[in-house]
């Protein structure tokens, strides 16, 4: 293993900032211009066409970006995506492939000074490839090979608790369902997944207040509400299609409260890009209120707002709380309410960095609010308050009544396609026992009980020497995990890291002893096995259970599917110790999905419901006003408002994405709706925030955080003057998770704090 310190960092040059104006409205004409300069710059022109009409459609290609459903209804013939749903596929479907070739060409060493735009376009992996120890660069090598390589090292393992299985939330249902249960029988629960990077907070809050880890709304309930709170989530950029489903509301007398440090176009003004009458009317105000709260202020501001409510309720006889809902099917009112009163509404709301004006106005409008829907993202759930700021927004739900009746519920949005479904189908490092019991007698297997590695959990044990074998089906583990530096030194004290991949990403660069990349097929691709052409399914934000089919030749003929590696993996690697026979589910998934049917609750009959054309709900108790907890009745909860002690030369710094990103995948430099334009490494900074210091627009300053005494530096940033709250900042990741320390996240979820990082500024030399 070589001494170098491996290329982890993204590359610290500037590209050329120019600072515009931010916009005041989002999509439209724009956001057409933008997709289609994607998909012709990327994919064939044919294919773009082909994959475009049939994307998120009923039996079609579901977006391989965000997880927000598709309408039970009609759909949209033009086009039911968005602008970053055709980058999406303009990623995975571009035209260019890279194989022996370019790798012969191309050391380790030289891809690591890249930056990760320049590693994303480089083309579609084309072959399975391996890193030998000592070598320089990646070279062919036979799946055969690949396969005996990975089984070889696992079963070399001194446990089988010195591996670890990662998953992505882009993998199918299938594919994740035939992991778990291979990974279960090796003998390990060690599957740590990407949701212990975003809405981990969300199942562990969810779960101990209503008694399910997911939201409880249909998109039917967003078009009817009379009130949305949008908090800590940019729909925007993040979940675009979610801004029509906003106008609806809006169109159907529903109002809106957007809650978060900056205020985003998405929520300001939407332009239909596909009305030319409201593309001439300037598109629909969406937010009717945006309330600045300081980053971490969330807590703070909600029980200000209950608080007052509270009051405003007993003032008037009882009228503004649902007491009916709150007696009958709710426990712990009287000591959430003891605490409640003990606040100080002028201190609440100086903590939470909002004017009282606004949140005396927010108050008024949740007052006469008859339904309520609470919509969050990352901004609530990655910090060390995570779980509680989740739990702070179900109070306020139940406050309000806000379950079991139309347009009403708690909305997380989750931020890859089928996150949801693969926690679902058993990707999880702690696994309740009722679904070890099904496999157990299921797949006559003995599956581990004691709980696995999380993602924290797993890093620090790869840090430590305590793990031989790091295998990820998808996704870019290091550039999206926190602490970079310390996690890339993690990676490569392993003696194997293999990754399942469609695109050269920096996880490839930093690696164990021996490396793998095994390329597989995308969503847009034709998967043809043994009996016929096959679909795969995946679960949305609002638990919907949807097929998603590809159309398009595979980019090589080289290429496996995900349930495929999946499968002849486990074969490889079980031997005669199969619990199913691995070659016919490779070859039908249906026999896939049987297996799920009889394991998992809610997919009864599952390839016959699945095959219906806009796919199945999955149960969900609360949406029916019923709490599956151990009371039988939902929870309020009191929840410490965060202290935010700062240094005078101290500021809070958030990760948030730009425009041109999904993820860790950069589609462009730009951020349009900030008014970025051809840079990354860029700092937002309050205007009077820089008076302060003496400095000016495009100033280069280093970013530095010291938590547990450890110095880490993201270097070269320029900084931007925005309007977000004083003594607050904000920065695009990846190139800022080497200031999230590791050690820093919630201490029930373990969800690293990648929206609360306490850094000082200086300027550079």
């Amino acid at each position: 293993m070589s001494e170098q310190q491996p290329p982890f960092n993204t590359p610290t040059e500037h590209t050329g900032l120019k600072i515009k104006k931010p916009k005041r409205k989002s999509s439209g004409i724009p956001a057409v211009v933008a997709a289609v300069g994607h998909a012709a710059t990327y994919m064939r022109p044919g294919e773009a066409l082909r994959a475009s009409l049939q994307l998120n459609q009923k039996g079609g290609i579901d977006c391989p970006g965000c997880a927000w459903p598709d309408p039970d209804d009609d759909r949209s013939k033009i086009g039911e995506y968005c602008e970053n749903g055709i980058k999406a596929i303009s990623e995975e479907a571009q035209k260019k492939t890279i194989g022996a070739d370019f790798f012969a060409q191309h050391s380790v060493a030289e891809l690591g000074t890249w930056s990760d735009f320049k590693l994303g376009k480089a083309g579609r992996l084309a072959e399975p490839l391996v890193l030998r120890a000592g070598a320089t660069h990646y070279a062919p090598i036979s799946w055969n090979e690949a396969f005996e390589l990975v089984a070889a090292e696992l079963n070399h393992l001194p446990s089988p608790h010195a591996a670890v299985f990662y998953t992505s939330g882009r993998t199918s249902n299938e594919a994740a369902f035939m992991y778990q249960l291979f990974v279960r029988a090796f003998g390990t629960n060690n599957l740590p997944d990407c949701s212990n990077m975003c809405h981990e907070s969300t199942g562990v809050g969810l779960s101990r207040t209503i008694g399910i880890g997911k939201g409880t709304v249909k998109l039917q309930d967003l078009y009817q509400s009379d009130l949305i709170l949008v908090i800590g989530q940019n729909p925007g950029t993040n979940h675009p299609r979610m801004l029509s489903a906003l106008e609806k509301c809006k169109e159907n007398g529903g109002q809106i409260i957007a809650i978060n440090p900056l205020e985003e176009a998405g929520l300001v003004r939407f332009v239909d890009p596909q009305s030319p009458a409201k593309i001439l009317r300037g598109g629909t105000a969406l937010a009717d209120l945006h309330l600045p709260v300081a980053v971490n202020g969330d807590i703070a501001l909600l029980k200000a707002i209950m608080l007052r409510l509270w009051h405003q309720d007993r003032e008037q006889g009882g009228e503004f709380l649902d007491w009916d809902f709150i007696t009958n099917k709710t426990l712990g009112y009287e000591a959430f309410i003891e605490d409640l009163r003990k606040q100080d509404f002028n201190t609440l709301a100086t903590a939470s960095g909002v004017p009282r004006p606004q949140i005396l106005a927010a108050v008024e409008m949740i007052r006469k609010a008859k339904s309520m829907i609470v919509c969050w993202a990352m901004g609530i759930t990655q910090h060390e308050n995570g779980v509680d700021n989740v739990q702070e927004i179900v109070n306020l739900l139940l406050f309000k009544g806000a379950f079991g009746k139309p347009g009403s519920g708690a909305c997380p949005v989750r931020g890859h396609s089928n996150v949801q479904g693969n926690r679902t189908v058993g990707i999880w490092e702690a696994p309740q026992p009722e679904f070890l019991d099904r496999l157990a007698d299921n797949f006559h297997i003995n599956p581990p009980r004691a709980h696995g590695l999380g993602t924290v959990d797993a890093i620090q044990a790869m840090h430590a020497g305590k793990i031989g074998v790091f295998f990820a089906l998808g996704g870019n583990f290091l550039s999206a995990s926190p602490d970079t530096a310390y996690t890339a030194a993690a990676l490569t004290r392993c003696r194997l890291t293999a990754h399942v991949s469609t695109k050269l990403n920096r996880s490839h660069l930093v690696h164990g002893q021996t490396a793998l990349i095994l390329p597989c097929l995308g969503r847009t691709e034709i998967d043809l096995q043994a009996e016929g052409e096959q679909f795969v399914t995946v679960e949305d934000s609002m638990g919907v259970v949807h097929r998603s089919k590809g159309i398009l030749a595979p980019r090589s003929a080289a290429l496996l599917s995900e349930p495929a590696i999946v499968g002849r993996l486990a074969a490889a690697t079980l031997g005669s110790e199969r619990p199913v026979n691995w070659e016919q589910w490779i070859g039908n998934y249906d026999l896939v999905r049987d297996g799920i049917a009889h394991t998992v609750e809610g997919f009864e009959n599952f390839n016959e419901k699945v095959r219906e054309e806009s796919g199945f709900y999955l149960p969900n108790d609360p949406r029916e006003g019923h709490f599956p907890t151990p009371a039988g009745k939902a929870l309020f909860t009191i929840n410490s408002v965060p202290v935010q002690q700062l240094a005078d030369d101290e500021y809070i710094l958030t990760s948030v994405r730009s425009h041109d990103q999904f993820n860790t995948t950069i589609y462009g430099l730009n951020d349009r709706y900030r008014g970025v334009k051809n840079e990354r490494r860029v700092v937002f900074m309050n205007p009077e925030d820089m008076a302060d210091r003496g400095w000016q627009a495009q100033q280069i300053v280093q970013l530095i955080n010291e938590h547990g005494d450890q110095r880490r530096v993201a270097e070269n940033f320029l900084l931007v003057p925005y309007a977000i709250p004083r003594r607050c900042l904000a920065a695009y990741f990846p190139e800022v998770n080497v200031l999230v320390p590791i050690g820093s996240h919630d201490k029930d979820s373990k969800t690293p704090a990648s929206k609360r990082i306490v850094v000082r500024l200086e300027a550079a030399e």
